[in-house]
């Protein structure tokens, strides 16, 4: 059993996620590839690029698109660990989910999902495929975390940012929003990150304001897009970042 402190990738990634056996307070999701597709606004054309998946999580995603002959990288600190480790950790974190949205059912609409057991039927289905795939294709996935991601410039046309910008901002402070947004745009075309809320649903206006103004000075610009996708209530759209022609 590898110590907490141990030094290296794998004992990083256990600190980073509060322990061996529990993640901590950063949720290890598995959005499957219709998900993606609703919240991302996701064309066919879309699916065609080079795309990396920031942070991938347990989403199965990554497996779905290289199925069909597409080209998804996803990265996350937590694909340190063993991939074996790791599938069973999204497994386990799908019931936390579940009784989180539960738990908060006002702050969440259901008609994606029907009901909170077809959101729990939709995750666990995304878990046990995204485990699968994992063990078989480890090379897909690769521990990293922003702000800083171990690729060369242009690396993918595409960047998806699911989940973490703006639903962690009670830890995740401004200039890391901004780091974050200038490394991907770096290594991607263009970028797209939802929601645009907190996790307990509060907007993060403020923020999205401060940083659409901020952007232009790295050479980006920033534009605010609807999606067919609204989960957490009043999160109906994405944040596209994309390079100044």
């Amino acid at each position: 059993m590898t110590d907490d402190n141990a030094p290296g990738a794998a004992g990083r990634a256990r600190q980073y996620f509060g322990g061996e056996r529990d993640i901590g307070e950063y949720l290890l999701s598995s959005r499957s590839f219709e998900e993606y597709q609703a919240m991302f606004s996701l064309t066919n054309e879309d699916l065609k690029l080079r795309i990396l998946d920031c942070p991938g999580g347990g989403s199965s995603f990554t497996a779905s698109v290289n199925a069909t002959g597409g080209d998804v990288t996803a990265v996350d600190p937590v694909y340190a660990l063993p991939p074996g480790e790791v599938a069973a950790m999204v497994i386990a974190e799908v019931a936390r989910g579940s009784a989180w949205a539960i738990a908060n059912i006002d702050r969440y609409r259901w008609d994606f999902y029907s009901d909170p057991a077809g959101h729990r039927r939709v995750r666990s289905d995304s878990a046990r495929i995204f485990g699968a795939n994992i063990v078989a294709n480890p090379a897909r996935y690769q521990p990293a975390a922003l702000p800083e991601l171990p690729f060369a410039d242009n690396a993918f046309d595409l960047v998806l940012c699911s989940h973490l910008l703006f639903t962690y901002s009670d830890r995740l402070d401004r200039d890391f929003h901004r780091l974050a947004i200038v490394e991907m745009a770096r290594v991607g075309q263009q970028v797209r990150i939802y929601p645009l809320l907190h996790q307990s649903g509060s907007h993060e206006s403020e923020l999205v304001a401060d940083l659409i103004a901020m952007v232009p000075a790295n050479g980006l610009r920033a534009s605010l897009v609807p999606v067919p996708y609204e989960f957490q209530r009043g999160a109906g759209e994405m944040l596209v970042i994309s390079r100044e022609a």
